[in-house]
């Protein structure tokens, strides 16, 4: 005649039986014999049990607050270390809700909101580029050649922008430069780190920054 089955392994085979997506189980423990009852509640009070009759019931949980199922593992060997009989059940399991992820960054649309928060009469930009990812910037420098962008960080990369004349890409070339990126899968962010109203280039290209002692 087969003895019982170890607790461990009927944990194992109803942690089995989770979907793919659980977040949380709740099990029960039958134990008939109070002696052992007792005493497997008072095993398991690193879990915080509870009690329901003749049976005590506990949760596992695959992250944040709850017992891992690891854990859970652990505490019922000590059971079945200390010859506790008894069945294991499962509750109720619940899975992980569904997380809406934010929309890729669209480099073309980061530049639109970008200009849309400066004044009508903008003429000059000085501008940075961050990319989600060191591995876009090779491809990305190319496809933002058209603006003559210059390295400035380990996935960012700095251009200036002239509105009407001067030195530095146009805004709607700039657009489509993002958009071939947007096009590949490059994403990103674009910020305006300065910018000038209404200069006048009097025969020159137009206005000189000087970052860290060098023009831009």
């Amino acid at each position: 005649m087969l003895g019982p089955v170890r607790l461990v392994d009927q944990f194992n085979e109803v942690e089995r039986g989770f979907p793919g997506d659980w977040a949380e189980a709740r099990l029960s423990l039958t134990v008939d014999e109070d002696e052992q009852r007792h005493r497997a509640a008072a095993l398991l009070g690193p879990v915080n049990p509870g009690r329901s009759g003749n049976r005590i019931l506990f949760a596992v949980a695959r992250r944040g607050e709850g017992a891992s199922p690891e854990l859970m593992r652990r505490m019922i060997r000590r059971l079945d270390d200390a010859g506790t009989i008894g069945d294991i059940t499962l509750v109720a399991v619940h899975e992980a809700p569904e997380v809406e992820l934010p929309p890729e960054a669209s480099l073309r649309d980061a530049w639109k909101r970008a200009l849309a928060g400066l004044p009508s009469d903008w003429s000059d930009i000085y501008a940075e580029v961050r990319l989600d990812s060191t591995d876009y910037v090779e491809r990305g420098a190319l496809l933002l050649s058209p603006m003559n962008p210059a390295r400035s960080g380990p996935s960012s990369l700095r251009f200036r922008s002239a509105h009407h004349h001067g030195y530095g890409v146009s805004p709607e070339m700039a657009g489509r430069c993002f958009g071939r990126c947007d096009d590949e899968g490059i994403t990103g962010g674009v910020e305006i780190l300065r910018v000038l109203s209404d200069t006048d280039s009097v025969q020159t290209q137009g206005p000189v920054w000087y970052v860290r002692g060098r023009p831009v």
